[in-house]
């Protein structure tokens, strides 16, 4: 197993339970992949995935059997949009606009999810649509259907916060795939009823911790896979800095940009090395301030909020009760949020949240922040933001299996792609595919 992160925990997991013998190889010094757990103001708060929703069956149920239990995102009271230069209160997903400006995004959104019934989630290359859907951006096809300036806005916010990049650098195809493996684009928004209902209170990073304690000696910190060689008799020889070890089967769970830090021997066809060329991580950071009390409560507001200045563009409060301490959850524009010195990030943070909710959130008694895009290894986060041409080029190879390799990540789920949930969702598959795979070389007399 290549990669310590939810997929490959859970894939290993499976595998044991299946009567396998595993080792998993995590180039980190932890494991939990784009999952890891900090502390703010004694409060144990998420720097990457954070949130889990209904249909998100998988990892609910997988932290249920490990006793990790989830608690409801505050969502109680006004939510808050700046917006042009103005903030102003809303209630439902959508903020308060003009007449024609709802009209407008109404519309296109009924056009985006009709869209959507057009492309299968399993093989989106294949529909008679999918050459003109992959060949223009988001960006691109929003402004083919007249999408005025405020939806565009509005979609350039959930571009942010979903792939961590703009709408013009995202494939549309990738976009209607994406949204329509979340179940549309009011599950994947929502907080009630949609993908940020609950939380784990405890950090989603103990899920992983968990399953790693229950692995033992199997999972070895600190091993970055820099080869995989088939010898001729099929096993394969997994190489990581001075170590190597012999399998029958392997399965990579890292993002596919991530999969070119690794020498396959013999080399892949040319489809899978251009793959990891062309399937980049998006770049998300995020912002937590923690204050006394969550002052917002009292005046009335949920904590949810957006901006269409940066760099906070979306807020949630995720503090443990009304008593405090109260704590800010913002995600950042990390173009403009990752290159400043950390008392820079913070004073504009600080900044954005005082623009939204007042005075008292520049007097935090506790920050912190953290950038993916800036870190030493497997840079970016939180999913691939698959650019045009992308998917009907390589699609077809992001989790065919090759040699006894196999491939899992969030990426390559069909339902929740870009989710914890479809982390785990490819692990069990991957794990799957390998227990066939080895049973039938068994039945038929070869290795495994």
């Amino acid at each position: 197993m290549v990669g310590a992160g939810f997929a490959g925990l859970a894939a290993a997991r499976e595998l044991v339970r299946r009567g396998r013998d595993v080792v998993v190889l995590e180039g980190r010094d932890r494991v939990g992949g784009r999952s890891a757990t900090a502390t703010i103001a004694g409060v144990r708060v998420d720097l990457g995935a954070t949130f889990v929703g209904p249909t998100q069956d998988a990892v609910i149920a997988l932290a249920a059997e490990l006793g990790c239990p989830t608690v409801p995102t505050y969502s109680h009271g006004k939510n808050l949009i700046r917006w042009r230069g103005k903030v102003r209160t809303y209630r439902s997903t959508i903020p308060k606009l003009s007449i024609l400006e709802l009209l407008d995004v109404s519309r296109i959104q009924w056009r985006f999810e009709r869209v959507c019934r057009r492309v299968p989630v399993e093989d989106p290359w294949s529909a008679p649509i999918a050459d003109a859907l992959d060949a223009v951006s988001l960006e691109q096809w929003l402004r083919s259907v007249r999408a005025g300036a405020a939806t565009r806005e509005l979609m350039a916010i959930m571009s942010r916060v979903t792939w961590g990049c703009e709408p013009d650098a995202v494939s549309m195809l990738h976009a209607v795939r994406y949204v329509k493996a979340a179940g549309g684009l009011a599950r994947m928004l929502d907080v009630k009823g949609g993908a940020q209902q609950d939380r784990f209170p405890g950090g989603t990073q103990q899920i992983a911790l968990r399953i790693a304690e229950e692995l033992g000696e199997r999972v070895l910190l600190g091993a970055v896979v820099d080869t995989v060689e088939r010898r001729d008799d099929g096993r394969l020889v997994v190489g990581f800095g001075t170590g190597r070890v012999e399998v029958d089967a392997v399965i990579v769970a890292v993002a596919p940009q991530h999969r070119q830090a690794i020498t396959f021997r013999p080399e892949l066809d040319s489809q899978y090395r251009e793959l990891t060329r062309h399937w980049p991580l998006g770049r998300l950071s995020k912002a937590y301030a923690a204050y006394d009390k969550p002052f917002w409560r009292t005046a009335g507001y949920s904590g949810e909020a957006l901006s269409d200045e940066g760099p906070v563009f979306i807020t949630f409060d995720v503090s443990p009760s009304d008593d405090g301490p109260g704590i800010l959850l913002g995600f950042t524009d990390a173009r403009t949020f990752d290159r400043l010195p950390p008392q820079q990030r913070r004073a504009r943070a600080l900044d954005g949240f005082a623009t939204l909710f007042g005075a008292a959130a520049l007097e935090p008694i506790d920050y912190l922040d953290h950038c993916w895009g800036t870190e030493g290894f497997a840079p970016g986060g939180p999913t691939a933001a698959v650019p045009p041409r992308s998917w009907t080029r390589y699609g077809p190879w992001l989790r065919r299996p090759v040699n006894g390799i196999h491939w899992a990540g969030t990426e390559t789920a069909d339902v929740w792609t870009g989710f914890l949930d479809g982390a785990v969702r490819s692990g069990l598959r991957a794990a799957a595919e390998v227990d066939r795979e080895l049973s039938a070389r068994s039945s038929s007399g070869g290795p495994g």
